[in-house]
């Protein structure tokens, strides 16, 4: 079975186009041109990926992104954005958006952009439906911190994270190399699976959610900036609590 594509934008010029790329990759899509309607149409067919343009008419795409990442957390939630809109970017993110794309991009970026999305969402169905040799698991332990790559999931102090899927890829990444510094380039490349000048805002908005999410839980620094170079899971404050 194809994996489908749902493109919300008003602009048919761009729909049509957006389609044509998609198509290219072997993937179904059906357009809507207004947000209205957006939720039912999930209801009704499975999608895989959401192309959600930000300035629609009737009902905002930051608003339909929130309703669609709390009603239907798996799917992938790509904004569609104007270059000079980047306060519109940093919302959709901290909204809970997997990914932006500003318009217009050249359909090479557009299709590894894409790509991206479908290689996260493979992965997490293969982790969900993997069957586990005498029905044990190896999580990433840290402390107070666990890391299931099998069940997907993140607990800190034995109470679980409510983390979408690119939020997990992202603590997952970190878990395996504690206290290892990575500059958000190389956190684009190694878990959004693509390295483009521009898009630093994507590592930026998904390590701030993470963090708010943990603030909840524990008053240590477990994901800390390291000035002038990038970020870093610091396990030695989920030891220290340990004890």
């Amino acid at each position: 079975m194809h994996q489908r594509v749902l493109i919300v934008e008003d602009d048919l010029d761009i729909a049509r186009l957006l389609q044509v790329h998609l198509n290219e990759l072997d993937l179904e899509v059906d357009h809507l041109s207004t947000g209205e309607g957006v939720m039912s149409q999930l209801s009704n067919q499975k999608y895989a990926i959401v192309l959600l343009d930000i300035m629609l008419p009737q009902v905002d795409g930051l608003t339909l992104c929130r309703e669609i990442k709390t009603l239907h957390p798996k799917i992938s939630v790509v904004m569609l954005t104007s270059k000079s809109s980047e306060m519109d970017r940093i919302i959709g993110l901290e909204m809970g958006a997997d990914d932006y794309i500003c318009k217009p991009c050249s359909y090479r970026e557009f299709q590894a952009r894409i790509k991206a999305q479908l290689r996260h969402i493979k992965l997490l169905e293969a982790q969900q439906t993997i069957e586990i040799p005498n029905g044990t698991s190896h999580p990433i332990t840290l402390g107070d911190l666990q890391v299931d790559p099998h069940c997907h999931e993140v607990s800190l102090h034995q109470k679980q994270l409510d983390l979408t899927a690119t939020e997990f890829e992202l603590m997952l990444f970190f878990a395996k190399h504690p206290n290892q510094v990575f500059s958000r380039a190389q956190l684009l490349e190694s878990v959004w699976g693509y390295d483009h000048l521009g898009y630093e805002h994507t590592v930026n908005s998904h390590i701030n959610r993470i963090r708010t999410k943990l603030e909840k839980l524990t008053d240590q620094a477990i994901i800390e900036t390291v000035w002038g170079v990038g970020y870093k899971l610091n396990s030695k404050p989920l030891q220290q609590e340990r004890l």
